[in-house]
C-alpha cells in the first residue's frame, strides 16, 4: 500500500507509479485515439457515406447511465477494500487483547507457554495474510517454540492449525489447572474471533463482483467510447479525437480501480498493508508477553 500526503494534490497531478492507470491503459488509449481519428477523417472527407446526423443526445444521456453505473461499481469495491481494512484492524485488537489476557494469568515463570502463545498469535496473522494469497511462506512463521509445529507446517489450512494448537495448549493449561474455567472462557472468545475474522476475510476473498455485472460494465464502456466519435465529429471535428482519448481514459480507470482494491489482500500498490500489520502484531505481541527474541524485517 502506498502511503502519501493527500494535501499535497498538486505534486500528486504530475506523479506516476507502476499501477497508475495511463500505464496500464497506454496502448489501448493509442488505439483508440487512431480510431476516432479514422473516424473523424471519414466522416468529415466523405460525408456522402454518412448520412445520419449527430447522435449526441443519445451519448448524453447513456453518459449518465453509465456514470450511474460506475459510481455503484466503485461503491462495491471500496466496501470491499474497507472491509478488509476493518477485519484486520480487529485482528490486531483481538491479538493484543489475547497477549495481554496470557500475560495475566500465566505467571511469569512459566516461559515455555509464554514463548508459545508470543510465538503462535502473531504467526495467527502471518499465516492469514498468505493464506489469502493462495500459499503461505513458512519461513515468516516464528516456530523455534512450538513443539507441534510439523502439524503445522502439513496442514492445507494453516491459520486453522494454527487456531487449533492454540486452542489445545489453552486446555492443556486448564486441565494442569493452571488457568481456571472462567479464564478458560475468557481466552476462547479471544481466540474464537480470530476464526471470524479469517471467516469474513475468505469470503471477501472467494466472492467476486457477479460475472454478469463484470461483462457488462466492460461491454457498455466499449460500446459508448466506440460510438462516441460518431456523435461528437460534427460539433467538434478532429478536436473529437482528444475527447474521446479522454472519457475512455475515464471510464477505463474507474473500472481498472475497482478491480485492483476488490480483492485487498494481495500485494498490489492499493491493497491493504498486511505484511505491515502482521509485523505489528508481532512486535506489540512479544512485547507485551516479555518474549525479546528479535523481530525480523523482510
Amino acid at each position: 500500500m502506498i502511503k502519501y500526503n493527500p494535501k499535497s494534490w498538486f505534486s500528486l497531478i504530475f506523479k506516476f507509479h507502476k499501477s497508475d492507470t495511463f500505464r496500464r491503459m497506454r496502448y489501448v488509449l493509442v488505439i483508440f485515439a487512431i480510431y476516432s481519428a479514422g473516424v473523424v477523417y471519414l466522416v468529415l472527407h466523405f460525408p456522402d457515406f454518412f448520412t445520419f446526423k449527430s447522435t449526441i443526445q443519445v451519448h448524453s444521456l447513456l453518459g449518465f447511465v453509465i456514470s450511474m453505473l460506475l459510481v455503484f461499481r466503485t461503491n462495491t469495491a471500496y466496501d470491499r477494500w474497507w472491509e478488509g481494512r476493518k477485519l484486520w484492524g480487529a485482528l490486531i485488537n483481538d491479538s493484543r487483547n489475547m497477549a495481554i489476557k496470557i500475560n495475566a494469568v500465566l505467571a511469569k515463570e512459566n516461559i515455555r507457554d509464554r514463548s508459545y502463545f508470543a510465538s503462535m498469535i502473531p504467526n495467527y496473522s502471518f499465516a492469514l495474510k498468505e493464506h489469502l494469497r493462495k500459499g503461505v511462506d513458512l519461513s515468516d512463521l516464528d516456530y523455534d517454540n512450538v513443539d507441534d509445529f510439523e502439524n503445522v507446517r502439513i496442514a492445507q489450512h494453516i491459520p486453522n492449525a494454527i487456531a487449533n494448537g492454540m486452542y489445545s495448549r489453552l486446555h492443556k493449561l486448564y486441565r494442569d489447572q493452571v488457568i481456571s474455567g472462567d479464564q478458560l472462557i475468557t481466552l476462547d472468545k479471544e481466540l474464537k474471533s480470530f476464526t471470524d475474522i479469517a471467516g469474513a476475510c475468505e469470503r471477501i476473498k472467494s466472492t467476486p463482483i457477479p460475472y454478469s455485472y463484470s461483462l457488462f460494465f466492460k461491454k457498455v464502456i466499449f460500446i459508448y467510447t466506440a460510438t462516441l466519435p460518431f456523435g461528437l465529429v460534427y460539433d467538434f471535428k478532429y478536436w473529437t479525437v482528444p475527447i474521446v482519448f479522454f472519457m475512455l481514459y475515464v471510464f477505463g480507470s474507474i473500472e481498472l480501480i475497482a478491480e485492483e482494491i476488490e480483492d485487498p489482500f494481495g500485494k498490489d500498490v492499493n491493497d491493504l498493508p498486511t505484511d505491515e500489520i502482521a509485523l505489528r502484531v508481532r512486535v506489540n505481541t512479544r512485547e507485551i508477553l516479555g518474549y525479546t527474541a528479535p523481530v525480523i524485517h523482510k
